[in-house]
């Protein structure tokens, strides 16, 4: 069986979160959503678990983080070129999201971040698969 990862991270409004996330062409899996958490599908074996605040202090004895003034995570996904970093950016920020930080361009990789709705951040980049050297 393949190893998935789940990303589970509080969000303020469910709704808002799961439409801000369709905008950028990301689906849920309904069977494991409803109205306190969404399943979000990021990849085959990438999910990201959307949170009511409620829900999510069921998993966690600690205070929730407040993403617009700290830093709890940083998620990062590949994409497979840097035209499709630029437009699932461009996405985000057309779905609300703001620029985390300038982007980076280095030639053989790039990357652009945003901060979702509740200050989340998302660090999109393409690496050249030339430039990695095999170990």
């Amino acid at each position: 069986m393949a190893t998935n990862i789940f990303v589970n991270l509080p969000v303020r409004n469910l709704d808002a979160s799961k439409a801000f996330f369709g905008a950028l062409g990301f689906t849920f899996n309904a069977q494991f959503t409803d109205e306190t958490a969404a399943a979000m599908v990021i990849d085959e074996n990438i999910f990201s678990m959307l949170l009511t605040h409620e829900k999510f202090a069921q998993f966690t004895s600690k205070t929730i983080a407040d993403a617009h003034t700290s830093s709890e995570v940083l998620i990062a996904l590949s994409r497979d070129s840097k035209e499709a970093v630029i437009a699932l950016f461009d996405k985000a920020i057309a779905a609300g999201a703001t620029e985390a930080r300038p982007g980076d361009d280095y030639r053989f990789m790039m990357s652009r971040a945003f901060s979702d709705l509740d200050g989340h951040i998302w660090e999109i980049m393409w690496m050249d698969p030339s430039f990695v050297q095999p170990s």
